[in-house]
């Protein structure tokens, strides 16, 4: 895939704390005219509300609706994590990268198994298998043995461990800068171009 061309990016948004990265890496995706299909768990839906004040609603298509109107794009498209027959789920149809951010390490754990209970479950396996980039984005403190496992067993596996530790040398004011980081580093994996924050050493004194 080359920089900056379109393509069809899966974000998914689980019920670990931190779905402000989510909703951020779907925005910069659609601004720089990617196609991006949406998954959010039950868990993640719950987390979402009480983080932001979003309340999607469970119905998919009623909440696809208000996805595209937050989004303000028909480019979006939020897909049902319960549909084990959406395209995503084949490897034939699989999309050019995937995203879970947040990651809470009941998903982690259960991809790292191999374990396809649902969409998401089962786009991360198909993932994996096509070997084609899949990211995911953990946002838990402090990890025990069982997770960093886990982690680890999924970096051998092909997937990128990205965790939400936002740096501070650009001096961030606020938190949309921290945000802004952890989000700049996910497209940096893409390999898709962005200015979310300056790389270190930009702006030498």
């Amino acid at each position: 895939m080359t920089e900056n061309s379109v393509r069809h990016v899966v974000v998914a948004l689980t019920g670990a704390s931190g779905s402000v990265y989510g909703l951020k890496l779907v925005d910069t995706l659609l601004q720089g005219e990617q196609r991006v299909s949406l998954l959010i768990t039950e868990a993640g839906r719950e987390v979402l509300n009480h983080e932001t004040g979003l309340a999607w609603a469970a119905d998919t298509e009623k909440r696809r609706r208000q996805v595209q109107e937050h989004f303000s794009s028909i480019a979006v498209d939020c897909l049902d994590v319960d549909d084990i027959g959406a395209a995503i789920a084949s490897g034939s149809a699989a999309p050019d990268g995937m995203v879970v951010v947040p990651c809470s390490m009941g998903t982690a754990g259960r991809i790292a198994a191999g374990l396809s209970g649902n969409l998401l479950e089962r786009a991360a396996d198909v993932m994996l298998k096509e070997k084609r980039p899949l990211i995911l984005v953990p946002r838990e403190t402090p990890l025990s043995s069982i997770h960093l496992e886990n982690l680890l067993r999924l970096a051998r596996a092909g997937a990128t461990i990205l965790p939400a530790m936002p740096a501070f040398y650009h001096r961030p004011q606020g938190i949309d800068a921290l945000t802004n980081f952890v989000v700049g580093k996910i497209l940096d994996q893409m390999n898709l171009s962005h200015e979310l924050f300056e790389p270190w050493g930009h702006d030498e004194h």
